[in-house]
């Protein structure tokens, strides 16, 4: 779908000036709106000041989908897939440094880059599959923060995901206050998952996990058999998520740096900092949630929950619910089960408000359409919800894995559309100029889409098979 441009290292960068770009920012409103000291202010008032885009952008890797894998993997093989959920953190600390790195040096986001760099047919395709991805992706965390509400306040389903579409009247409301207030407010929800893990691990006194065989786990990687692969393809497939690649380029561009040398030089590096401290929060939640499955889950077949229900714990387990239902009786505590349900619905708000921009992002890149703020974030939830709203009207939301199945076998189809362009474009001195990736950058950011898509590719026809099981409901 995306042919290849031209790539003449003899060729002058492309113009990073603002003016030829300002007629289709990237998220215009909050474009520029966080200012940047001085270089004489030191690192640590810059550091401050370039730190938040990666914050939105973790949010993707510690999503619904990310739950259900990583359960799943500490359920049935302990600490095993640990490596795997490390690798695979790696992995999106290279995407995302490589992205921001284009956001930095091209004033571009991804969408705007295809746009610009990609002849005129390739658009539309493109966005409607960036846009297909998104709402994939969206399907999954609305669910997952309706189910959080089912949980934590008996709201029926339905009901449940008609109120988690008013969280795009709650972006609305944050823009008005500018950039650092959505980045603080995800903050916020990003430090409550995090919180509720570390209680959950290290406070409840029922859970105490073993340093010295996470640590062998980790250092030791094994797959010693299909079903520890195909959990494993699942961790790595829920990883790096499409949306994010488009996303993140345009939100560094909301801080306000020269555009001379040292200070994109300076942006570059900061920007790395921030992506690598974020997602190495990802990584240790993501890990939480497996260990959690690990300690409590590994070894059992059933659990008994109040009034005598019991919970059989196979391959075919919806772990989000299984984990609610059965924290309690397997800790001794209800806390247990609301910390991960508070958590849950964390994890759910969080990543809407993202899909919401990244929809904003990707509409504006591929088809420069200028509408009402307000109008286009409506569209990018309505299209999200209705699709929800259809399927649980039709078949039930009793198994949150449905959609999520649904949601990563579009978004696997969607990911090299948006990996691949990156890469070629952050690899081209025809178009980066002097502030294309270097040797460690491009052989680390090709070899983890390639593998990344060889795992996507493996898992797609059993993900095919469960995908047409859940459209049909046989």
């Amino acid at each position: 779908m995306n042919p290849q441009p031209t790539d003449n290292p003899a060729s002058p960068p492309e113009d990073h000036s603002e003016a030829a770009h300002s007629n289709h920012l990237s998220l215009e409103g909050l474009h520029g709106s966080v200012a940047v000291p001085p270089s004489r202010a030191g690192f640590w008032k810059q550091m401050a000041a370039f730190f938040g885009p990666a914050v939105l952008v973790s949010v993707a890797y510690i999503d619904p989908g990310n739950w259900s894998t990583d359960l799943a993997g500490g359920a049935q093989f302990k600490y095993a897939l640990l490596w795997v959920v490390g690798l695979a953190s790696l992995m999106a600390i290279f995407l995302q440094t490589i992205a921001a790195r284009v956001g930095v040096a091209t004033g571009r986001d991804l969408a705007q880059c295809c746009y610009d760099w990609y002849p005129k047919w390739t658009r539309v395709p493109n966005w409607l599959m960036a846009e297909v991805a998104i709402i994939a992706c969206d399907l999954a965390e609305v669910l997952g923060s309706a189910v959080a509400l089912n949980l934590l306040f008996h709201i029926p389903i339905f009901w449940a995901v008609i109120i988690t579409g008013a969280d795009v009247l709650l972006l609305l409301a944050l823009q008005r206050f500018g950039m650092r207030t959505i980045e603080a407010i995800v903050l916020l929800l990003v430090l409550t998952i995090a919180v509720c893990y570390y209680l959950e691990i290290f406070v409840l006194p029922q859970t105490q996990p073993s340093f010295l065989e996470m640590g062998k786990a980790m250092i030791a990687p094994h797959l010693g058999s299909a079903a520890m692969i195909y959990v494993a393809i699942g961790i790595i497939g829920a990883t790096v998520m499409p949306h994010v690649l488009y996303l993140h380029p345009a939100l560094v561009q909301s801080r306000k740096f020269q555009k001379d040398d040292e200070s994109i030089r300076k942006a570059i590096r900061y920007n790395a900092i921030d992506v690598s401290a974020n997602l190495s929060v990802a990584f240790l939640i993501n890990a939480g949630i497996l260990v959690l499955a690990a300690l409590v889950f590994y070894g059992k077949s059933s659990v008994t929950v109040a009034g005598g229900q019991v919970v059989h714990l196979n391959d075919s387990t919806d772990w989000i619910r299984a984990a609610y239902l059965t924290l309690a009786p397997l800790l001794g505590t209800m806390a247990a089960s609301w910390l991960f349900a508070i958590a849950l619905l964390a994890s759910g708000q969080s990543s809407t408000i993202v899909g919401t921009l990244a929809g904003q992002v990707v509409m504006e890149g591929f088809m420069r359409w200028r509408i009402q703020p307000w109008l286009r974030r409506l569209i990018t939830r309505a299209l999200a919800i209705i699709p929800t709203i259809i399927f649980i009207g039709i078949r039930g939301a009793n198994n949150v894995n449905d959609l999520i199945v649904l949601s990563q076998v579009i978004l696997a189809l969607q990911l090299p559309f948006a990996m691949f362009p990156l890469l070629q474009f952050a690899s081209s001195r025809k178009r980066m100029g002097q502030w294309r990736i270097g040797w460690f950058l491009l052989i680390a950011g090709w070899g983890s889409a390639l593998l990344i898509t060889g795992f996507d590719l493996y898992g797609l026809p059993d993900a095919f098979k469960q995908a047409w099981q859940v459209v049909t409901g046989q």
